[in-house]
């Protein structure tokens, strides 16, 4: 009986682990010619869409995500390929607001207020791409994020009818960023089962124009 339920064991094991395989190989497969690094590459699009992520880590210091995140946004706009920034992140408690942080950040790396727009909904990176489309009125968007969250974020935006290129921010190293990099693995297999209940975002809301 022990012998049966190990084997019963190694089996779900086997296939939870080629799962989470074909979630990840799908999404960067699909969407490995979509993201760019060097700036002078990248095609210019009217909105660049900035991933939320909080500006400090749990014990206090700086986010290398989060400041690697403004660094790229500034670049991208500074080099005129993107004209207006919308800022999407959770907005959960009156002590925690990543939109509003994100946006005192890139004014004072200089990009002018009038041209950043939040979303105070952006919860999940599935919030933040549906809203894009739905609540903002994009055709067409440049993410700005780590190279593995924009290839997250671009394939959930191409299931909705948004064409989506991501700009890759810095990355961190392996060690520093292991944990996220486990998550994220759980995170692509997790899109598609959004996909298959047909998950819908935790807020809609009225449109909103960005000019």
């Amino acid at each position: 009986m022990l012998k049966k339920i190990f084997k019963i064991s190694g089996i779900l094991l086997l296939a939870l682990i080629l799962i989470i395989f074909a979630c990840n190989s799908i999404i960067s497969s699909t969407t490995d010619d979509k993201t760019f690094s060097d700036i002078s590459l990248i095609p210019a699009n009217r909105v660049g869409l900035v991933l939320g992520t909080s500006n400090r880590l749990t014990n206090g210091s700086p986010n290398p995500y989060y400041t690697y995140r403004i660094n790229a946004t500034k670049e991208l706009y500074n080099a005129g390929k993107i004209k207006f920034i919308l800022v999407s992140g959770d907005n959960g408690s009156i002590y925690y607001n990543e939109p509003n942080t994100f946006k005192k950040d890139l004014i004072k790396a200089g990009i002018p207020e009038e041209v950043i727009f939040l979303d105070y909904a952006g919860f999940r990176t599935l919030d933040s791409m549906f809203r894009a489309k739905f609540i903002f009125g994009l055709d067409n968007v440049t993410v700005i994020s780590q190279k593995f969250h924009n290839e997250r974020a671009i394939y959930i935006a191409e299931q909705k009818g948004l064409k989506a290129i991501g700009f890759n921010a810095e990355d961190v190293s392996a060690s520093q960023g292991l944990k996220v990099q486990i998550r994220e693995y759980l995170a692509r297999v997790k899109v598609f089962i959004d996909m298959i209940l047909n998950t819908q975002p935790k807020f809609y809301g009225a449109t909103i124009e960005i000019k």
